[in-house]
């Protein structure tokens, strides 16, 4: 599951946003391993945001997820990797207080390898990007 770093936490209580660095792989494809995000705190979250949360047994763990729908007593979330778990499917509706915020734009790192002037413009041209809601989610909720 993604986890967020420590500093996420710090930062969360002085800004507005914030950035935040993933790691695990329950966001793929959406978001990756050392993605590193920008966090609106305390955003208005709808159904197919990509919200930050606290992990409902472990509260100082940070994960990020789908917000896939609204339901009496919180929100059900889901990672769009839907081998990786560690999302609602384990552990039920997340409480309304428990999601802290939602992901605005991520920026992937450039890979050492990536040396040759083609890969560096490819890289440059999608490196940030701004996170979207993803309006299936809910569909694929259905579908389980």
């Amino acid at each position: 599951m993604p986890e967020l770093s420590q500093e996420t936490e710090r930062m969360r209580g002085t800004l507005p946003f914030g950035p935040a660095e993933v790691s695990g792989p329950s966001m793929v494809p959406t978001l990756y391993h050392g993605d590193r995000l920008l966090v609106h705190w305390g955003a208005r979250v709808r159904p197919g945001d990509v919200v930050v949360l606290r992990h409902p047994f472990q509260q100082d763990l940070l994960v990020v997820k789908r917000a896939a729908q609204r339901r009496e007593g919180g929100w059900w979330v889901l990672g769009d990797n839907s081998y990786a778990g560690g999302d609602s499917t384990d552990y039920g509706v997340v409480p309304e207080e428990l999601v802290l915020g939602r992901v605005r734009f991520r920026f992937r790192p450039r890979k050492p390898a990536q040396r040759s002037p083609f890969a560096l413009v490819r890289w440059a041209l999608s490196a940030v990007r701004p996170v979207l809601c993803d309006r299936s989610a809910s569909r694929r909720l259905r579908a389980r």
